[in-house]
């Protein structure tokens, strides 16, 4: 299924589009470049509900030709039927692809025994390998960490950029693993992604603007997932090409009022992203690998289109100047 998402005036997508790049992430990605010629394998820890949008450009940059592997974070809140879809999707002769929920107790052995079947240890080995663990941020990486050790690592929350450093943590004999802060790239072109990043708390609240993040995560849902609205909300919930009146039914219902009775959208948008962040709005998946290509195809179109108004501008300053 392909669904065009809502198109932003010229003003708010300015706005929407992410550059949001704290310091540290510019130097965690230095540091990322640096500590890549120990590193065995690279484990790129990504959304399963958005595959696509929540691979970072850079980082496939960085990793050249390093073996690794992509683990598809938060299963149990995605569609498994896309799940299965986007892991042969994401595959290739380099990289293997796991779903895993994390919660579930042992849900990280497939992880383990994947690192050890592909990478035997060697004879006379003295140092564990390593396996440098990345991904956008409030991916779930530090709960990987975490479930993969056996107890606590790395600091955990429900907000991005919680890791703040590199952290080294010594697994057993054989493996040892490399957690990296999250790093977001300086500019997301995809404006549908930044949408999506916004939904499941990859970039913070105050970044962007609450309201049309949610209008935009119910265009999908209303129509991908009509019954997981349904389920939470009510049989009345769901307003046919008007999530603003979706929403506001939202609002209603969770009390979310300002002045005079009126509906405060920011709230209402708070109380269904959350909804949908917890799984209360049942298992949904956000993009799918069609959606992955038309979307690509657009933003090569409009690089073209902002490169052809430069060399207006300039062009046109030229002749300006010659008269």
């Amino acid at each position: 299924m392909i669904l065009a998402l809502r198109t932003p005036d010229p003003y708010t997508a300015q706005l929407m589009a992410i550059q949001w790049f704290p310091g540290h992430m510019h130097k965690a990605r230095k540091e990322m470049a640096a500590a890549l010629p120990s590193v065995d394998v690279i484990i790129e820890v990504l959304d399963a509900r958005l595959p696509y949008s929540s691979q970072n450009p850079m980082l496939d940059t960085l990793r050249a030709d390093k073996p690794g592997i992509r683990v598809l974070a938060k299963a149990d809140l995605a569609d498994p039927v896309l799940t299965d879809i986007w892991s042969a999707a994401l595959s290739t002769d380099t990289i293997d692809v796991l779903a895993l929920t994390q919660t579930e107790p042992g849900a990280c052995k497939p992880l383990l025994q994947l690192l050890s079947a592909r990478f035997k240890p060697m004879p006379n080995q003295l140092k564990p390998r390593v396996a440098m663990v990345v991904g956008i941020p409030n991916v779930g990486k530090s709960t990987l960490i975490n479930a993969l050790a056996g107890r606590v690592i790395a600091k955990t929350g429900n907000e991005p950029a919680i890791t703040k450093r590199q952290q080294h943590v010594r697994l057993n004999d054989h493996w040892s693993l490399k957690d990296t802060p999250g790093v977001l790239w300086p500019n997301v072109e995809n404006v549908n992604s930044g949408f999506r990043l916004g939904a499941v708390g990859s970039v913070r609240d105050t970044a962007m603007d609450s309201t049309e993040v949610c209008l935009t995560m119910l265009d999908y849902v209303q129509v991908a997932y009509p019954a997981g609205l349904i389920a939470r909300y009510g049989p009345d919930i769901i307003v046919a090409h008007d999530s603003t009146q979706t929403l506001e039914r939202i609002g209603k219902l969770a009390g979310c009022l300002g002045a005079r009775g009126h509906v405060d959208y920011d709230r209402a948008a708070r109380v269904a992203l959350q909804d949908f962040r917890t799984g209360n709005l049942g298992l949904i998946t956000l993009e799918t690998p069609q959606m992955q290509s038309v979307e690509e195809a657009l933003v090569i179109e409009q690089r073209a289109h902002k490169a052809a108004a430069k060399k207006h501008k300039r062009e046109a300053r030229k002749a300006g100047r010659k008269r």
